[in-house]
């Protein structure tokens, strides 16, 4: 039986036609999409186009595929960007940022025509907030934003690579993870973290993506589009 993640992975692919500059997301269910991409262009069928990755391990895996790649600021638009979610809300709403990607997502989703948010029907739900939220943070005053997130009551954890190290981004920046549970008005919370110093960057991506595709277990693929 095909894999929930894989299945719609490949299906986003069919979102892509020869002569796209499309946005490789990262992640596990992303993962499929790109392979698809990469079968594809190995097959010929896609001869044209251009990939615009959102991570370091999703250029790796481009890379070997063979997808041509550009980086963003080689091209002035992205046609479509398929990529995961943690969570999101059939309105559109989602966490993002599981895999530690969540500035490189956001910086090439804003340069995207048309975004597509690939899941598993678990990652559907009504209130945000069973994920932890991401938030990427500069390694300076790290500590001290920590203990502020912490008095805030936010329930903040860093990320870590291992035991002994702190995992780092992409950008070299530290994530804290902040395990909040339910998060009642998230346009509120994403406001008050684009305006707390020392936060670059934050997991909720807010009326974000154009079309959610949702892979389900009887094999079927539900689709919200707005």
């Amino acid at each position: 039986m095909t894999d929930i993640k894989e299945q719609v992975g490949r299906a986003a692919a069919q979102y892509v036609e020869d002569g796209m500059v499309v946005g490789l997301g990262t992640g596990s269910t992303a993962f499929w999409f790109v392979d698809e991409i990469g079968r594809r262009v190995q097959s010929g069928e896609l001869s044209h186009i251009v990939g615009i990755p959102t991570s370091k391990r999703t250029e790796e895996q481009a890379r070997m595929l063979k997808i041509p790649l550009k980086t963003l600021d080689e091209v002035a638009q992205i046609d479509v960007l398929v990529d995961g979610a943690d969570e999101c809300t059939p309105t559109f709403n989602g966490i993002k940022g599981g895999g530690g990607a969540l500035l490189h997502e956001k910086i090439v989703a804003q340069s995207s025509n048309k975004r597509i948010w690939i899941v598993g029907e678990d990652k559907v739900v009504d209130t945000l907030g069973a994920f932890p939220l991401p938030v990427e943070v500069i390694p300076f005053g790290s500590w001290k934003l920590f203990r502020t997130l912490g008095q805030a009551g936010f329930n903040p954890t860093f990320r870590k690579k291992n035991q002994d190290s702190l995992f780092v981004t992409d950008s070299g920046n530290y994530i804290i993870d902040l395990h909040l549970k339910e998060i009642i008005n998230p346009a509120q919370l994403a406001h008050e973290l684009n305006n707390t110093v020392g936060v670059v960057e934050h997991g909720l991506f807010l009326n974000h993506p154009h079309i959610i595709l949702v892979g389900q277990a009887d094999g079927t693929i539900k689709r919200y589009e707005r």
